[in-house]
C-alpha cells in the first residue's frame, strides 16, 4: 500500500480549535491532479495543500492548493500553514524567511520566531469594478442602509480577488445571511467568487475590525479565516483611508459567527503609488499521519 505523510495545523489561532484548519500533504510531487482533488474533497477544509518536493526550485518550495471543488492559485491561510510545516518538519531549521511558489507567483514569508507570529508579503494589488449597493445587499440579505456608502463595494486581488464590502457596525455583520440564489447569479458577472464584509465594530476590544468571507463557489459557505480575502482589505483600506492614513497596522478578528475565532494582523502602506501588504498570524499544530493511496 502506498502511503503519504501529512500534518493539519490551526492558521490564524489563538489557540488549539481555533483559526482556520488546514491539511498539508509532504513531498507530493507524485499525486495526479486528480488525486489532490479527491483528497480536498474528502478533508474537506476550506484548503488542503501539497508540496510537490521537499528540495527547493527557484529559491522556492512548489505548492498547490485545492478547496474541496477546485484549484486555487493563491490562499492566505494555506501560505502561512505551509510555510510552518516547511520549517518544522521539511528543513526543520529556524529560518528567517522562505519562498513558496504558487500559481500566482512567488510568496515571501518571513518568521517572527520570538513573537511566533508568520507573515506573509503578498502581490501588488489591483483594483476592480465597482459593484451597486442594492444588489449587494439583496445578496447578503440585508438592508442597504447597513451598508457604509462613504467607501466603495469593489473587488480587489491580491492572488485572489474578492469582493470588499464596508458595513457600519457589528449588527450589520451578525444580520449577513448569504442568498444563495442571488450570490451564484452575482459571481457570472465578477471575477471574484468571495464575498468579505467587514465592520469598525468588534467582539473584543483589543482588536481593530470584525471580518466574515463567504465563498460558496469554491464549497466554503462561510471561511473561519482568510488570509487572501484579509490582504486585498488591507491594500482597501490604505487605498480609501479607511483610517485617514497611508498606513496601517491592524488586528482582525473573523470566524466567531461559526464558533471558530480567528486572529489576522494586517500590515499595509502606499509609498510612491506602490502598495505593499502583508498578512499575519499564528500557526498551531494538531496533529499528523499516513494517508493511504
Amino acid at each position: 500500500m502506498v502511503k503519504i505523510n501529512y500534518s493539519i495545523v490551526d492558521v490564524f489561532s489563538e489557540g488549539r480549535y481555533t483559526g482556520n484548519p488546514l491539511a498539508v500533504f509532504k513531498n507530493a510531487g507524485t499525486l495526479s491532479e486528480q488525486e489532490m482533488q479527491q483528497i480536498a474533497k474528502e478533508i474537506n477544509y476550506s484548503e488542503t495543500t501539497f508540496i510537490l518536493s521537499n528540495l527547493k526550485k527557484n529559491n522556492g518550495f512548489d505548492v498547490r492548493i485545492f478547496t474541496p471543488n477546485e484549484e486555487v492559485p493563491f490562499a492566505g491561510h494555506p501560505t502561512l500553514g505551509t510555510a510552518f510545516i516547511i520549517q518544522n518538519e521539511v528543513l526543520k531549521e529556524p529560518l528567517d524567511k522562505l519562498h513558496l511558489n504558487f500559481k500566482a507567483g512567488q510568496i515571501p514569508v518571513s518568521f517572527d520566531n520570538r513573537g511566533e507570529v508568520l507573515w506573509m508579503k503578498q502581490n501588488e494589488p489591483s483594483f476592480g469594478q465597482i459593484l451597486d449597493k442594492k444588489i449587494i445587499s439583496d445578496v447578503l440579505n440585508i438592508d442597504d442602509e447597513y451598508i457604509d456608502d462613504r467607501f466603495p463595494i469593489q473587488e480587489v486581488s491580491t492572488g485572489l480577488p474578492v469582493i470588499v464590502v464596508p458595513l457600519k457596525s457589528l449588527e450589520a455583520v451578525k444580520k449577513v445571511n448569504m442568498n444563495r440564489e442571488k450570490y451564484f447569479t452575482l459571481i457570472e458577472q465578477t471575477d471574484a467568487k468571495a464575498i468579505l464584509v467587514f465592520s469598525p465594530e468588534t467582539y473584543r476590544t483589543e482588536n481593530d475590525l470584525n471580518v466574515r468571507d463567504f465563498a460558496d463557489y469554491y464549497g466554503i459557505p462561510e471561511d473561519p479565516a482568510t488570509g487572501s480575502s484579509n490582504g486585498c482589505l488591507a491594500a482597501y483600506l490604505v487605498k480609501y483611508r479607511y483610517f485617514n492614513k497611508s498606513e496601517i497596522n491592524v488586528r482582525v478578528e473573523q470566524g466567531y459567527e461559526i464558533k471558530r475565532p480567528s486572529l489576522l494582523f494586517l500590515k499595509a502602506d502606499e509609498v510612491n503609488g506602490k502598495m505593499n501588504v502583508h498578512v499575519g498570524g499564528k500557526v498551531v499544530k494538531m496533529a499528523q499521519g499516513e494517508w493511504f493511496l
